[in-house]
């Protein structure tokens, strides 16, 4: 109750200053050692040292003491992290709901059912471009281990066979979040045409009732200039948070040392905020495009109305 007294207070804040200062939503990626090569992914070319154990603790207890109420454990592939059950078991202990992002081809080596008893939901990433389809199949399966969302990147190769990957989520009960190609630097551009993803998504959201949550405000916003906001944050393995964003490559704070509520007050950070309204890069980066979910209640219930939807 003390952490969501706390929110609420940020979450006025933001409305009144008309400005998310105050952000709801982190993925921390904790490794970016990865055992794929996705064709749209550059986190696998990154040098960035990993941190140890402690370290990664500090991250969790900064993130545990601001305004983050949803936190999603990333990679790289964060299965091959040894330590995945010492870190899954501290943010546990954390005042935000865990999400778990893995392309799941580690799934049957490590023990799921222990990991499992501290993940709130488990993303899978299933798509043509982590040549894993085939693990469309087991989705039954896997949620013994946490409730599914399949997280789903849409290439402009393979927006035409979509509807077959939203089809077999529906009939497993699971959930997809599906997101485009953003181009991302040292990689060729497989981003999909804006109109056309947009139309697609609304119509299979008509055929199958509560299966995805990419809600229709992200889908409006990609094709605006400035439809992005810092209501979200990603945090690099080495504890250092890009601010404003990863695409503009930019790490301002490290998580080990800064608490983050006190970064996000400087007038640094408040510079950066003005860096990204001014940005006219639409991208459509899922995270940032996507966050006034988080911000607006309808938009949030309409985000969320999938997890909870019975059929």
């Amino acid at each position: 109750m003390k952490k969501y007294s706390k929110v609420m207070g940020c979450i006025a804040s933001n409305f009144l200053v008309k400005e998310a200062i105050y952000p709801f939503y982190a993925s921390y990626k904790i490794t970016n050692k990865c055992n794929m090569r996705c064709k749209f992914c550059n986190v696998w070319m990154e040098k960035t040292p990993v941190l140890p154990t402690e370290e990664v603790f500090k991250v969790l207890d900064n993130l545990g003491n601001s305004s983050i109420t949803l936190l999603s454990l990333e990679g790289g592939e964060p299965l091959r992290r040894k330590d995945l059950g010492e870190i899954l078991r501290y943010a546990n202990t954390k005042p935000f709901y865990l999400f778990f992002t893995t392309n799941g081809l580690l799934l049957d080596r490590v023990p799921m059912e222990e990991y499992g008893r501290y993940i709130d939901y488990l993303h899978i990433s299933i798509d043509e471009g982590h040549d894993n389809l085939d693990m469309l199949e087991r989705l039954e399966e896997y949620q013994r281990f946490a409730p599914v969302c399949v997280q789903t990147v849409v290439t402009n190769e393979d927006l035409g066979v979509l509807e077959d990957k939203v089809r077999l989520i529906y009939k497993a009960n699971a959930r997809t979040v599906i997101m485009p190609a953003v181009h991302l630097a040292n990689t060729d551009n497989y981003y999909p045409d804006t109109e056309e993803f947009g139309k697609e998504i609304k119509r299979l959201k008509k055929v199958y009732k509560s299966t995805i949550t990419t809600p229709n405000g992200y889908l409006d916003r990609m094709k605006h200039p400035h439809g992005c906001s810092t209501s979200s944050i990603i945090i690099d393995c080495d504890g250092q948070m890009f601010y404003p964003c990863r695409i503009l490559q930019q790490k301002t704070c490290d998580l080990t040392k800064v608490p983050l509520m006190e970064y996000l007050e400087s007038e640094e950070a408040r510079g950066f905020r003005e860096q990204m309204k001014a940005c006219n890069k639409r991208c459509g980066w899922y995270q940032y495009f996507a966050t006034n979910s988080f911000t607006s209640l309808r938009e949030f219930f309409s985000a969320m109305k999938p997890y909870y939807d019975g059929r």
